[in-house]
Order: C-alpha cells, then sequence, then structure tokens
C-alpha cells in the first residue's frame, strides 16, 4: 500500500515533519521490539509470521471434501468471523454467497436459516477456545435446524479451534474435518490464518496470492517510518491521537473494503482501547457517507483524523450519454472515474477545514493487495501499540464483559455479574 501524510502537517490538530522526523527514533525502537518479538515467536507478535508458517495446502486437503456449496455459513463472533467476512466480501463472488452468524439475534438467526438450501451449505465453526457461548449457541440451532431437515450436520461442517474445549472434542467425537488456530495470534490478528482462510478457500479465492501478498509486505518492514507505509500509518495515527485526534474515521472508496472497515475497527479498537488510552474507529464508506457523515468530520469539532482509501484501478463501467439537462459533464464518463472524483473533492474539503487526512491507496481491490493490506494494518497497530506502551494484544474489558454475561445465564461463581444485578436505574416509562 502507498500512505500519504501530506495533509497533517498543516491540519488541526497536526504534526510537523520535524515532528515525524523526531518520532522515527521511537519507530526504530519498536521495531526492533516487533523483530525480537517475531523471532521469538511470543504471543500476539506471532501473528506477523503467519505468512511463513500458515499451512495454505492442509487449509485446501481440509476443504476438499465439500463439492461446490451453494451456501457457506461463518459461525463465529469477533475476530474468529470479521477476517473471513472481509476476504469473501472483498474477493468473493455469487456462486455460494456467504453468511456469517455473529450474533445471536433471533429473527436474523431464522431468516438465514430459512433462506438456504441446508442439504448444501457448508458450516464453518469457529472458536479459538472452543467454548464461546454466542458461537455455540448459532452453532447448536443450526445443527438441530440441519436435523429437522433431514440433513447429516457432520458431513457439512468444519471446524477451526484450539487443541481442547467443547468444539475440538465434538469434532474429534464426530469425526469432523478440523484445523487448528495458530498458537499465540489474538483472534483480531488471525485473518490470514486457518481463521480466515477456511471460507476463502470454499469460495476459490486464491490463497497463494494473499500470502504472496503478505509476504512482500512483510519483507518492507523497516525501522523507519519514512520507508515503511504500516509504520508510517501506525505512528502518524499516534501521534495524531496524542495531539487530539482521538476518532479515526476508516472511508474506503471501495464497496467491497467496507468490511474491511469493520475488520479495521476491532482490530484498533480491541488492541489500543487501554488504560484510558486510544483512538475510537469510525466505519464510513465513500462515496455514500460523504452525503451524511461529512457534514461532521468537516464542520463538527477538530478531534479526527480522516483515513480515506481507494484502489488505483477498478473495473470499467460507462455512464450512457443523456441529453437530460445539467448533466452534460458525465456524458463520456465512468463510474469509477465519478467515485475517484469524489474522493479527491471529500479530501479537499477536509484539507480546507484543516482537518488531517491520511490517504492509502492500493494497485488494486485483487487477493495479493489485500493480503499485504491486512498484514500492513496489522504492523501498523502493533507499532502503534508499541509507541503509546499498551498491552496491544489483551482484551480484558472483553473478557470481562464475557463472564458477566456468562453470570447472567447462571454462572453463580463469576463476581462481574454483581455489576449488572446492582446498577443504578432512573426508569421513565
Amino acid at each position: 500500500m502507498q500512505v500519504d501524510l501530506g495533509t497533517v502537517f498543516d491540519a488541526t490538530p497536526g504534526v510537523t515533519r520535524d515532528g515525524l522526523e523526531r518520532l522515527d527514533e521511537r519507530v526504530t525502537t519498536a521495531h526492533e521490539r516487533i523483530e525480537q518479538g517475531r523471532r521469538n515467536n511470543e504471543p500476539g507478535y506471532t501473528a506477523l509470521n503467519l505468512p511463513d508458517t500458515v499451512d495454505i495446502t492442509r487449509i485446501h486437503d481440509a476443504v476438499a471434501s465439500f463439492d461446490d456449496p451453494t451456501a457457506i455459513l461463518i459461525i463465529g463472533i469477533g475476530g474468529s468471523a470479521l477476517g473471513a467476512a472481509t476476504l469473501v466480501n472483498a474477493l468473493g463472488d455469487d456462486t455460494a454467497p456467504v453468511y456469517v452468524l455473529d450474533n445471536v439475534d433471533p429473527a436474523s438467526i431464522s431468516r438465514v436459516l430459512e433462506s438456504i438450501p441446508l442439504s448444501e451449505t457448508v458450516v464453518n465453526v469457529v472458536s479459538r477456545s472452543g467454548t464461546t457461548a454466542e458461537t455455540l449457541a448459532n452453532f447448536l440451532v443450526v445443527r438441530d435446524a440441519m436435523t429437522e431437515a433431514g440433513v447429516d450436520w457432520t458431513d457439512r461442517t468444519i471446524v477451526t479451534t484450539g487443541t481442547d474445549g467443547n468444539l475440538r472434542q465434538l469434532a474429534d467425537s464426530e469425526s469432523l474435518p478440523a484445523l487448528s488456530v495458530p498458537e499465540g495470534v489474538p483472534g483480531r490478528f488471525s485473518v490470514l490464518s486457518t481463521v480466515g482462510l477456511v471460507v476463502a478457500a470454499l469460495q476459490g479465492i486464491a490463497l497463494t496470492d494473499l500470502m504472496t501478498g503478505a509476504t512482500d509486505a512483510a519483507a518492507e518492514l523497516s525501522g523507519s517510518l519514512f520507508e515503511t507505509p504500516a509504520y508510517a500509518y501506525g505512528a502518524t495515527t499516534y501521534a495524531l491521537a496524542t495531539r487530539g485526534a482521538r476518532t479515526n474515521v476508516m472511508m474506503p472508496y471501495a464497496e467491497n473494503l467496507e468490511t474491511f472497515a469493520e475488520w479495521f475497527a476491532q482490530l484498533w479498537a480491541e488492541s489500543l482501547g487501554k488504560d484510558h488510552r486510544g483512538q475510537t474507529p469510525v466505519r464510513a464508506l465513500g462515496a455514500t457517507d460523504q452525503h451524511s457523515q461529512l457534514q461532521l468530520y468537516r464542520a463538527g469539532p477538530h478531534n479526527k483524523v480522516i483515513t480515506l482509501m481507494r484502489p488505483r484501478h477498478r473495473s470499467p463501467c460507462p455512464i450512457p450519454s443523456t441529453d437530460l439537462d445539467g448533466l452534460s459533464y458525465l456524458s463520456g464518463s465512468d463510474l469509477g472515474s465519478l467515485l475517484d472524483a469524489e474522493f479527491e473533492a471529500t479530501e479537499a474539503s477536509l484539507v480546507d477545514a484543516d482537518i488531517p487526512t491520511i490517504r492509502v491507496e492500493i494497485d488494486a481491490v485483487d487477493a495479493q493487495s489485500l493480503g499485504a493490506l491486512l498484514y500492513e494494518f496489522e504492523a501498523a497497530c502493533i507499532c502503534y501499540g508499541e509507541l503509546a506502551s499498551v498491552p496491544t494484544f489483551t482484551q480484558p474489558a472483553v473478557e470481562w464483559g464475557k463472564r458477566a454475561t456468562r453470570g447472567l445465564l447462571g454462572d453463580d461463581e463469576l463476581t462481574e455479574t454483581a455489576a449488572v444485578t446492582d446498577k443504578p436505574t432512573l426508569r421513565i416509562d
């Protein structure tokens, strides 16, 4: 990817070129720590080794028995689903639509199960612990629906999980095809592993190209933000956050990257939101949201940085000529050219209002570019975490909520439940 920082220098909040050069000394130290973590396969840092450690052949072998599914279900939550969804929404096709069951809304689950042919559906259940309440609850509902429809669910299910837990025990007892999640890789960093690649393989996405892109990005990591796009992004967003840009709007100008913005939001929030620090990620889509949210971004408080992302190459879609009054400027143009004009205009609008923006460009929305993009944003996040001195790879607040939920469902040994039941109320009916 290419990162353009030019508009952050005269913005409010902003950072100077001299400021970035001073910060670059700390980036060198952060890079050395990251490389040490990679060499030693330390938890978290080992995520950046996935291009070298993931076994693509094993993934292809595991899905080989599922011939031409009509539909695919991902059952997971958070990092166990968002990575795969990002890949298929960016690169997949409609030959086997992918449905993501990452919530426990009964109306939504029912709609999905009623709309797909269960006998021709492949189910990928993903849970590192094998005990995730939402994931296992959804799986039990899907399994029951298949049984009621006369479908042998064991012939339609592939599992991605840890070495133990309920899901691993089930896979072993039912002889289900199962792949292991990588050790030491948090879910939000696991897209380029068995966690994200199973559904991509089922969709026929070129895993080799994905990993080639990630490998190329890994080779570009160096000790300077002026030589490494990933570190340029991580360090600059960190610097802007310390100066008041506590919100980071991710706004891709490519609809098939909309789920990437969701993936980014989890990565950024769960990794960096620690000890009253962090940067709140906001998801937007160009050009759709410039007709609504741009009003706030340009004219609201100066407390955010806007990340504008686009591919350099798009599929052509000419705009037909028209004799309608006032639309002659569109004749002979292309939808991609229009979208690029929207991108440039939005950037100019924000720069005119002294709002910091960062431009991120990739060659195209293809497997190699996407593999590199995902890898580089993971590296950017880790760089930011090193500079901010936060424990990037933990998620204590998330775990607290999980324990509170279990307590509400009957686990009386969990003290977090008291905080829910004893909370103050002011009810107005």
